[in-house]
């Protein structure tokens, strides 16, 4: 907790910002102004490789970290400050590269232009994503935001991203980190694993399936000689080589059109990853996933951090730091957040410093 504090505090008391505010058209967000600050530049440390080329097109491959990201106005916000967090505490900040996926109807033109304005020099590309590709198997879930097409693009990473793209660390947009995202990078997936991520195996992983389908004769055998433990999908490392050859996303389509038939779970896009990787993924340290803070997923409520050290912090859960703080009740966890808040509200730290 105290590291995760002081790195909010000096960034706030150090860091000098002095750009300018650029705005974009209302109709571009839901009729309100966009309006994002440009983050301050940073630079390579000593020892960070160099690149051949962008990046985009596969130079430099080798030296990049390649993060995953969905990109849309609602969680735009949110993505901003995650991006920000992450060139922040990077070593090799001009070494990460973006993958960001759109839905294929939204002005990914607008939205490129206000990347570019908080991060002039970041590396980026953006993909469409065509939401009826899954939105015929989407089901309804517990809370309507989690039916989003956009929420499922991680399952179709591997096809959407170029074939030169074999490794990506998948971000939700409600993340903050606070380490160096090369540390997350260089986790090994050992064996034929297709994915890391943190697992938390106290958790009752019964409850993320439903009667129907625990008293199915057939359904859980998909767990047959396996210890299946929750993960949450919001931070994951994925060999997307192994992916396509495996093909993982005709695996999950599979399961999310026996829920459609059957209702076997209830949340959304997590429960087909839990039946087609749960017990077989790299488990990464926890610190790397301090999830759960947005509180229940039907009721906003305030969480405490879980006692150790953090590398990542993830409102995952109903509420959202952006607009508990525009409605004046944010949760202390939220204090954590805005820091790394780019949006030009009078409330952001960074916005005040230019008053």
């Amino acid at each position: 907790m105290r590291p995760v504090l002081a790195a909010a505090i000096c960034f706030l008391l150090l860091r000098s910002c002095a750009h300018a505010i650029r705005s974009f058209p209302s109709e571009l967000s839901h009729d309100v102004r966009v309006k994002f600050l440009e983050a301050p530049e940073y630079r390579n440390g000593p020892g960070c490789p160099k690149l051949d080329g962008d990046g985009g097109g596969g130079g430099g491959a080798g030296s990049l970290v390649r993060v995953a990201m969905t990109l849309d106005f609602e969680y735009l916000r949110g993505t901003v400050a995650a991006v920000h967090s992450v060139l922040r505490h990077a070593s090799c900040p001009e070494n990460v590269f973006f993958h960001f996926v759109a839905s294929a109807s939204a002005d990914r033109e607008s939205l490129a232009g206000i990347l570019r304005t908080a991060f002039p020099s970041l590396g980026f590309r953006i993909y469409g994503f065509d939401d009826g590709s899954v939105g015929r198997l989407i089901s309804s879930s517990v809370r309507h935001a989690l039916e989003n097409p956009l929420n499922y693009a991680r399952s179709y990473l591997a096809d959407l991203l170029e074939p030169f793209v074999e490794r990506v660390i998948y971000l939700d947009s409600d993340v903050i980190l606070v380490d160096d995202i090369l540390k997350l990078w260089t986790v090994p997936l050992t064996g034929s694993r297709v994915i890391g991520a943190p697992e938390y195996c106290h958790a009752n992983f019964a409850k993320y399936f439903s009667e129907e389908f625990w008293s199915d004769a057939e359904l859980p055998k998909v767990f047959a000689g396996k210890r299946p433990c929750y993960f949450n999908t919001g931070v994951m490392v994925m060999d997307l080589v192994r992916w396509r050859e495996g093909d993982y996303r005709r695996r999950i389509e599979g399961w999310m059109e026996i829920q459609r038939e059957r209702r076997i779970y209830e949340l959304g896009s997590l429960p087909p990853f839990l039946l087609v990787f749960g017990g077989d993924i790299e488990p990464i340290d926890r610190r790397w996933n301090q999830h759960g803070l947005g509180g229940d997923n039907v009721v906003n409520s305030c969480r405490a951090l879980h006692p150790g050290p953090v590398s990542l912090l993830h409102w995952s859960g109903k509420g959202k730091p952006w607009t508990r703080l525009d409605l004046k009740m944010p949760c202390p966890v939220d204090s954590l957040w805005m820091p790394y808040d780019l949006h030009s509200s009078k409330d952001s730290p960074l916005a005040a410093r230019r008053l």
